[in-house]
């Protein structure tokens, strides 16, 4: 790659997997909101295990006080949202256990979120995890991964 080529280059955003698991085609999930990417382009991930880590570094903007949500801003403006299953804001916390609080600075990695997957599961409700750029329309080329993941693998790259 020459010098121009850096120069012109669009800047690329990492974003990874919050979970372990397998990555899921985002159409597929059972509610429309997520499956027609009406708040936002991203993927879904079938969780194998139940620690739900922060996928960038940034500020997380929102932690709903169920565990079933947060959402994070980066320092280049990406705005990510991980919605732990469909519909477990109805579960009121039970079986989610949270390590971070609204407002933190968070690194790739830090544990935000703990959930007892097999609670989840047994109480009726789907795990599959959407991971969503909200503001999608701001960057110029989203690519999304497909395949097994593990917890800070790259599963979006934005393109600015």
């Amino acid at each position: 790659m020459g010098l121009l080529d850096k120069l012109f280059k669009g800047n690329s955003i990492e974003i990874s997997s919050p979970v372990n698991g397998e990555l899921v085609p985002i159409e597929t999930v059972s509610d429309p909101t997520f499956a027609q990417e009406m708040i936002g382009k991203g993927v879904a991930i079938q969780p194998s295990e139940g620690k739900f880590y922060a996928p960038a570094d940034g500020k997380l903007m929102a932690l709903f006080p169920t565990g079933h949500a947060y959402a994070m801003t980066t320092k280049d403006g990406a705005e990510i949202l991980v919605h732990i299953g469909i519909d477990t804001v109805k579960l009121n916390g039970e079986h989610y256990t949270i390590h971070a609080k609204q407002g933190d600075d968070v690194k790739k990695g830090d544990l935000i979120v703990e959930v007892d997957l097999e609670g989840v599961k047994n109480a009726g409700f789907d795990t599959v995890t959407p991971v969503i750029i909200s503001n999608s329309g701001k960057f110029s080329k989203i690519e999304k991964k497909s395949g097994v993941v593990s917890a800070g693998d790259t599963v979006i790259l934005l393109t600015q």
